[in-house]
């Protein structure tokens, strides 16, 4: 009987495994999300004077239907904004070549095909545009056919307008401040209850205000509603067209030519000779252009270093006499009271930095920093070349910049004391640069589609099944090893 028994062991523990085996198999799993692939976008930022290209990276499934973005790396273009190639546009598109060779290596080769890349042409090709729609088109065009040479899903080359400009720059800087959307602590994507930060950009050819309002704008035009991340935003913004940096030099040179035998804007000790062609050129210096004059004419204008007179001529480039709506900004621009914090970025970044770590200056309050521009306009060039000695040339235009800015601030768009306590100047939030690239390609990653999210039980699924196999295949031999004996059995006491 023992020996029966014990004969019986084998196939009853095969038996038993293969049960409990697949018993194991059996107990509920949970599917687990694997970790998402990484997508890629590329945006050429076309401005007046350069132009950079930023390749943004984000996970391939989306949070609430806008990617995760950012920035993955970039690359500044040498030479002048694709605008400064109107005679000659081939060279528009060949300016581009060395970064997107950059892009090729930097994007993953299986992401190339699944890339979008983008151009969006600021204030330089709107100037452009307005002056010779034929050769906008002709640089356009040039750009386009170089874009399409490379492997990326290029989906266009356009010119921004002033609200793109302006809406894509607020999208940016609180998406970088975690304004929008934040990854707490437990793991989990949440929407941080506080409010938006205005934002203000000042280019080379215009300059941007932007910021959340609760109640409708009174003129249409300066409201856009857009939703990211699954809220509502209705935002305030305006972008000026012949306000950015390098036109309001020109319009205040063109100025000083027509007012003053001197710049009062540039230091004393400091003149240049001036072309009146390359002068009268832009259409921000149309008003103030001759009706007769010899282009190829060369002007010497030399520096006066008077505070005064500069806060005269800048304080012409605002119209304050007439407005339709309860309240406008200048120009008749209708624009609400500036509330909340703001962020203040390119170019007026530079004109601020420049007073506080060249200079030395504190410009926390707008008493300093009225007291900062009036000292740095007091400067010699000798002054200040031995402040700056490696700024050459632009060190002659810091005191019309930060002019212009504090009086942008203060008498274009209402700041006072309280309000510019809240005011922030920066160039960059963490490792990302702060312009309209990236809420450009935020607002687009709207288009893309995501992909499904890969699922995976707790056991990679071939291994589950090769157990599932091996189990069935242990029950099978348990079985037959019984049967075998069960006949065995039964045969002798047959005969």
């Amino acid at each position: 009987m023992a020996v029966k028994v014990l004969s019986l062991l084998p196939p009853l523990l095969l038996a038993a495994a293969g049960l409990a085996g697949l018993l194991l198999l059996c107990v509920p799993t949970r599917d687990v999300r694997e970790p998402p692939s990484l997508k890629y976008g590329i945006v050429l930022d076309a401005g007046s004077s350069h132009t950079s290209m930023f390749i943004y990276k984000w996970p391939a499934d989306k949070e609430n239907d806008t990617g995760i973005v950012g920035q993955h790396s970039s690359c500044d273009v040498r030479g002048g904004g694709i605008s400064s190639y109107a005679d000659n546009p081939p060279g528009a598109g060949q300016s581009l070549v060395e970064c997107l060779e950059q892009a090729l290596r930097d994007v993953p080769k299986e992401r190339h095909v699944g890339t979008p890349l983008y151009l969006g042409a600021t204030a330089g090709m709107r100037l452009l545009n307005l002056t010779s729609p034929e050769a906008s088109a002709d640089v356009l065009a040039a750009v386009t056919r170089t874009l399409m040479q490379y492997p990326f899903d290029f989906r266009g080359a356009r010119i921004l307008s002033g609200q793109d400009e302006g809406v894509f720059g607020w999208v940016t800087t609180n998406y970088l401040l975690e304004n929008f959307i934040k990854y707490g602590w437990a793991g989990r994507w949440f929407r941080p209850r506080k409010g938006t930060l205005g934002a203000m950009d000042l280019g080379g050819a215009s300059t941007q205000i932007t910021f959340e309002t609760a109640s409708p704008a009174e003129d249409p035009a300066n409201e856009v509603q857009l939703r990211l991340y699954g809220q509502l935003y209705r935002v305030y913004t305006h972008s000026f067209l012949c306000y950015g940096r390098d036109q309001v030099l020109q319009r205040l040179l063109a100025s000083a030519l027509q007012t003053h035998s001197f710049h009062p804007c540039w230091p004393r000790g400091y003149s240049t000779q001036v072309l009146l062609r390359d002068l009268y050129a832009s259409p921000c210096t149309a008003a103030q252009r001759p009706q007769t004059f010899n282009g190829s004419h060369r002007v010497r204008l030399a520096g006066g270093s008077d505070p005064a007179l500069c806060r005269g001529l800048v304080s012409g480039l605002f119209n304050f006499s007439s407005c339709r709506f309860s309240r406008c900004s200048f120009n008749g621009i209708f624009q609400p009271p500036v509330s909340g914090d703001f962020m203040a970025f390119s170019a007026f970044f530079y004109a601020v930095d420049f007073l506080r770590t060249v200079m030395g200056l504190p410009v926390a309050s707008l008493q300093q920093l009225g007291a900062a521009v009036v000292t740095v306009c007091n400067q010699t060039w000798s002054e200040l070349q031995a402040l700056a000695p490696g700024e050459g040339s632009r060190l002659a235009d810091y005191c019309a910049g930060a002019m212009f800015v504090q009086q942008l601030l203060t008498r274009g768009y209402g700041f006072d004391e309280r309000a510019f306590g809240g005011v922030t100047f920066q160039k960059k939030a963490g490792d990302t640069a702060v312009g309209w690239a990236l809420g450009y390609m935020l607002n687009l990653t709207n288009l893309i589609p995501a992909d499904p999210p890969g699922l995976r039980k707790g056991t990679d699924f071939s291994s589950w099944v090769v157990l599932l196999l091996l189990f069935v295949a242990l029950l099978l031999a348990a079985l037959v090893l019984l049967l075998r004996k069960a006949r065995s059995t039964k045969s002798p006491s047959a005969i």
